[in-house]
């Protein structure tokens, strides 16, 4: 069923409504390297990933057609499993293919490929269009979602800078704990407010879910992050992972990471974390039934909360 909700804001994809009736929802999956890349968001004069997208949308159906994102990721961050949806009409759908033997859906997919290899132009490739669906009844990529996981890439010691990963590993100068840095990390898990662990946008909640932060060596002794919530504040991973860097170090004690939450401040040595390992890796949906009505409690709860 579809949800009639009064316009509200999409979080910088314009103003976000239910379907018109007779058009088609498109989920989008994509992968971009965020390297030269001013986020996610669409900014005057900058180069975006929605702006591109966008731009290559337009150019295929002649018109502006808007996207919603389920995780708006900062400059430099990157994306292996972001999701998108517009809205097309039922005739644009139709025609997409304009006569190929091909899905409406791997026509788009591959149409828009190609437009946006030519905006683009040097930094070819650096987003990939993964899949193109018709997204179930009720989906909205951003207030469906249940979660959004990311990961971040720490090497610590020398035998484990990678040349060839230094663009998506921080490589820092210190061994790091990784048991301290989990003691520190388990205590933020749950509802809290993460107002001292992010750049506050004006009249947005800070409060989230937090449901997994934890450490962990990989195969080739690279410290990995993995940080998952239902949702994220402005640079809230950033600053999540760069308060445990010290603890790992051995300069702050594990508690004072649970300190910081409850004192509700960012304070002058608070430090947001590089974004170039930052990897927004996957989004998490309920079943197709219950689509339209995550989205409704998403909704309501991010109005309640203000």
């Amino acid at each position: 069923m579809d949800v009639k909700e009064p316009v509200i804001p999409s979080g910088g994809s314009g103003l976000l409504r239910s379907p018109e009736p007779g058009s088609v929802r498109v989920r989008v999956r994509m992968a971009y390297d965020g390297s030269p890349f001013c986020g996610w968001a669409k900014q005057p004069g900058l180069l975006t990933v929605q702006g591109c997208l966008e731009e290559g949308l337009e150019t295929l159906f002649r018109r502006p057609v808007r996207l919603t994102v389920a995780g708006r990721t900062d400059s430099g961050v990157h994306a292996r499993g972001q999701v998108a949806h517009c809205d097309l009409t039922a005739n644009e759908w139709a025609s997409v293919a304009r006569g190929k033997e091909l899905s409406p859906a791997d026509a788009l997919r591959r149409r828009l490929q190609g437009v946006l290899s030519m905006i683009l132009g040097p930094v070819t490739g650096a987003v990939e269009i993964l899949d193109v669906e018709t997204a179930p009844e009720g989906f909205d990529a951003r207030f469906s979602a249940l979660w959004r996981r990311y990961e971040y890439r720490i090497a610590d010691r020398a035998e484990n800078r990678d040349p060839l990963l230094r663009g998506l590993t921080l490589w820092h100068g210190e061994a790091l704990d990784e048991a301290q840095m989990n003691a520190g990390a388990e205590r933020l898990l749950g509802l809290q407010d993460f107002k001292a662990y992010c750049k506050p946008r004006e009249g947005a909640t800070t409060i989230r879910e937090l449901q997994r932060f934890d450490f962990s060596r990989d195969s080739d002794g690279v410290l990995v992050a993995t940080v998952r919530a239902d949702a994220f504040c402005h640079n809230m991973v950033r600053c999540l992972v760069g308060a445990a860097l010290p603890v790992g170090a051995g300069s702050h004690r594990p508690e004072r990471m649970y300190e910081r939450l409850v004192s509700g401040v960012r304070s002058s040595q608070s430090v947001f974390a590089p974004p170039h390992p930052l990897v927004l890796q996957e989004i998490g949906y309920p079943p197709g039934e219950e689509l339209a009505v995550r989205a409704a409690l998403t909704r309501t709860r991010r109005k309640t909360l203000g």
